[in-house]
């Protein structure tokens, strides 16, 4: 038992330390005023939000941030097999999403509300009835954002999960040919965290944000038709 409990605090040391040397690369971006975002780049915005849900969390919760992926292209896969994330035989279901990410940010003082673009990428979500073992998710933890690009974070990754049930109600709005009809991801503030040992209901790589809700906002606008008088 007390060899388990060292390993297991040698491991959290270890991934503490990645995360202080992951977030030490992105302080001199997240030390950034909020007026300062406009003038940024995508990933500079990135990094600016990545470092500020780690390191300055209290202060933007003031600032209700909301990240929206804008699907712009879906792709199911049905495994029939052996699963390469479950190491089990059977059916296995996945999504696979490109998007557009944009940051909202609301100021309360003056309920102005502000977007910003920050990068593409794309959403990789397993659908079944718990959590998948890889990526190790927390029990009630729908998944983590991460990014594997050299230039951390570049582009985006959100790899998590979905029951049965919200794969059937959102199935056909991802497949509607119609322009007038997008779907959009909501990852709201408060269901938002950074992955270190403070939180220990959110698990994923070092710097990383962890995802304990998803919202899935269907929008459809009607087509405007011109009348022109001769």
């Amino acid at each position: 038992m007390e060899s388990a409990q060292k390993i297991s605090s040698e491991y959290d040391d270890t991934s503490e330390k990645m995360r202080r040397d992951v977030m030490r690369n992105l302080e001199s971006y997240g030390k950034a005023s909020i007026s300062d975002l406009a003038g940024m780049s995508d990933t500079e915005r990135t990094k600016w939000l990545f470092w500020n849900l780690h390191e300055n969390l209290a202060v933007l919760r003031k600032h209700e941030p909301a990240l929206i992926g804008q699907i712009i292209r879906s792709q199911m896969t049905v495994c029939d097999g052996q699963s390469m994330w479950t190491e089990q035989f059977g059916l296995e279901k996945r999504i696979e999403l490109s998007c557009k990410w944009q940051l909202l940010l609301k100021d309360q003082t003056y309920q102005n509300e502000d977007a910003f673009s920050i990068s593409e990428g794309w959403i990789d979500l397993f659908v079944g009835t718990k959590p998948p073992p890889h990526p190790a998710l927390q029990a009630t933890q729908k998944g983590y954002l991460d990014s594997d690009s050299p230039l951390y974070p570049n582009q985006l990754f959100l790899y998590g999960w979905i029951t049965n049930g919200v794969w059937e109600e959102i199935k056909a709005q991802l497949y509607n040919a119609s322009a007038n009809c997008h779907t959009d991801i909501f990852l709201r503030d408060n269901f938002l965290f950074p992955v270190k040992p403070c939180h220990a209901f959110v698990s994923g790589p070092a710097g990383s944000i962890g995802i304990t809700n998803m919202e899935f906002r269907v929008s459809s606008h009607p087509r405007l038709n011109t009348w022109v008088k001769s």
